[in-house]
């Protein structure tokens, strides 16, 4: 997986994206939580319920389908987050189906239940470049955790950091 970390780096670069008017601080933290939600599931190992299992770790939680549910639970709370109901479901679906595809461009693990309920067939991408972070914070606050972060750094924010410049110079020309 990647770590909690960057995972909430998605929902903030398409909030500056789609423009800091529509998305109010209150839809960024929650889309910043639905970002991070996905990897609750490494509670199932205390249950006894393996990696592998559709409920396991990268199953269920990882799936379009939750960020789906996830995105149209967040529509029910319009007033809590200040938007239309479209800039919330948007918001906070790609916020959580960004948790599977960044964790599919890992190099461990053993994938991602995209398209649960309808198949738990795991995938990766072709090209799984990222390290793929220990589960547990004390098996992150060693060196591979470090690795993990550098990985994420140079893989992950220096792009985003470099398009999301790239577009404030484009918008700047435009304007």
């Amino acid at each position: 997986m990647a770590t909690i970390i960057t995972h909430p780096l998605v929902p903030v670069a398409a909030a500056y994206l789609i423009g800091r008017d529509k998305i109010p601080p209150r839809l960024l933290v929650g889309a910043c939580i639905a970002s991070i939600i996905p990897d609750l599931d490494v509670i199932a190992f205390r249950f006894g319920i393996s990696y592998g299992d559709p409920f396991g770790h990268r199953g269920f939680s990882h799936s379009f389908t939750f960020a789906a549910l996830v995105g149209l639970m967040a529509v029910f709370f319009k007033n809590y987050f200040n938007a239309s109901s479209g800039i919330i479901f948007t918001m906070l679906f790609i916020s959580s189906a960004s948790h599977g595809v960044l964790d599919a461009l890992t190099d461990g693990g053993q994938g991602v239940a995209f398209f649960w309920p309808f198949t738990t067939e795991r995938y990766f991408f072709p090209i799984r470049p990222i390290e793929v972070s220990p589960i547990g914070l004390r098996n992150f606050l060693t060196p591979r955790g470090m690795t993990v972060l550098w990985s994420e750094f140079i893989l992950i924010w220096i792009p985003i950091f470099l398009f999301l410049a790239g577009i404030t110079v484009a918008r700047k020309k435009k304007t």
